[in-house]
């Protein structure tokens, strides 16, 4: 991973960090699964999260709102499922 990823990755991780409490509230959380070298952020909603009905408001206002406002350089946000 380079340099510079790595630490597009720590500002994310510290970005989720302010949204997680209100995740595992709910019996949930978020991974980070990939940063892309276009600059895009690739997650996955864990637990209770996965199937909730309103995990795609939870992506739009919550995980994308916290990240793009703290690390602008971000071009996207995707969900991914395994």
């Amino acid at each position: 991973m380079s340099v510079i990823i790595n630490d597009i990755l720590k500002k994310v991780e510290s970005s989720l960090d302010t949204i997680r409490p209100y995740l595992k509230a709910d019996g949930g959380d978020i991974q980070v699964m990939e940063i892309t070298d276009d600059m895009i952020v690739k997650v996955k909603l864990l637990g209770a999260c996965e199937s909730c009905p309103m995990s795609f408001m939870t992506m739009k206002a919550g995980v994308e709102e916290s990240i793009k406002s703290a690390i602008p350089e971000i071009k996207g946000i995707e969900t991914v499922s395994l």
